[in-house]
């Protein structure tokens, strides 16, 4: 099962403190408890081993910048070699997410995820780790294109520094996980995306979404997401209804399925199960028409925290009730042949 193993003491402060703050955004808590947790494996990271102990000792952690009362008892006991109780609390509570067996075990990887470089709440190093912690031999980083202001979308320029970034961080991780360049580009309004062709040719994975007017009329929604999906460049449909079924909720996008899943079929481009909790998309019956329609799949978490890795659980549940094929769901794929089918 993809899921977080359990941490046994003795264990670094700092990674307790990080696995409880993942813990926390894979049971979709608040964000300001989730942010107490990293701002204190932040603080605690950057002391001087002697001086955590000295002042685990003397009860003054709390004097600290970033590090209260509850996040100070966490460092104590996993300065004492104990396993935190709170994070031996989180550990024993069960999981939100379904099992997803017997797909769940064979992903590999998550071709949909956000970083603070966009509106994802970690670092990049951070949602490496937790893909690392889940047994991922790949994940591509996905933040917004420039379109998308209100998500801080990338400019190119952004987008290229993001790709320095890394490419540093594969060449000074040799563990046999890769992380993938990649982004979730905007579908303009004419099928178009939202990212200059030289860029997109720079990355590994491009997932695009509909993210504006989702309620435009039929005919022309099909014609553009039938033109996104037949783009060369692009390699997975994201969320392709757009609804939401959470909250207020919002009606799915209407267009001519089957024109856009057999265009989906012939370009090889995979149609993503969206395993957000808030989205499942696309609903039951376009899964069904998709499957019928022979296309490929990517079971990803669409996520926007590195505990909401853990949400690909519920995409493997779905097709598993689908009786999907493993093998059309690109996410058990090696990182060889993702990267050969990515290149097609």
């Amino acid at each position: 099962m993809k899921a977080f193993a359990p941490v046994t003491g003795p264990v670094d402060p700092a990674t307790a403190l990080s696995r409880i703050a993942w813990l926390l955004e894979r049971d979709r808590q608040k964000t300001y408890r989730v942010e107490a947790f990293r701002r204190a494996s932040v603080a605690v990271s950057a002391l001087a081993p002697a001086e955590l102990v000295e002042r685990s000792r003397a009860g003054t952690l709390t004097a600290l910048p970033g590090i209260g009362k509850v996040t100070a008892a966490v460092v104590t006991e996993a300065v004492d070699g104990a396993l935190p109780s709170y994070l031996d609390k989180l550990q024993q509570a069960p999981s939100p997410m379904p099992d997803g067996e017997p797909l769940a075990p064979l992903l590999r990887g998550d071709l949909h995820a956000h970083t603070d470089w966009s509106d994802g709440g970690a670092p990049l190093s951070e949602v490496a780790a937790a893909a690392v912690a889940l047994d991922y031999q790949w994940l591509a980083i996905t933040d917004h294109s420039p379109r998308l202001t209100v998500a801080n979308g990338l400019s190119a320029e952004r987008l290229s520094r993001q790709l320095d970034l890394i490419d540093t961080w594969n060449r000074e991780h040799d563990n046999g996980f890769r992380l993938m360049s990649g982004i979730e580009v905007d579908i303009l309004d004419d099928g178009s995306l939202d990212q200059s062709p030289d860029m997109l040719d720079r990355l590994d994975v491009v997932t695009a979404s509909l993210h504006s007017k989702l309620r435009m009329s039929h005919d022309p929604m099909t014609a553009r997401l039938v033109a996104a999906v037949s783009n060369p460049r692009v390699q997975v449909l994201g969320h392709c209804t757009g609804r939401l079924i959470a909250g207020r909720g919002r009606p799915p996008s209407t267009f001519d399925a089957a024109a856009v899943f057999s265009a989906c079929a012939e370009h090889g481009t995979a149609v993503e199960i969206n395993s957000r909790p808030e989205r499942v998309d696309p609903p039951d019956d376009l899964l069904a028409l998709a499957h019928e329609f022979g296309c490929l799949f990517a079971v990803d978490s669409d996520a926007h925290a590195p505990g909401q890795l853990e949400f690909s659980r519920l995409g493997a549940e779905r097709a598993v009730q689908h009786d999907i094929e493993p093998d059309r769901i690109v996410n058990t794929w090696s990182e060889e042949r993702l990267s050969a089918w990515a290149r097609r």
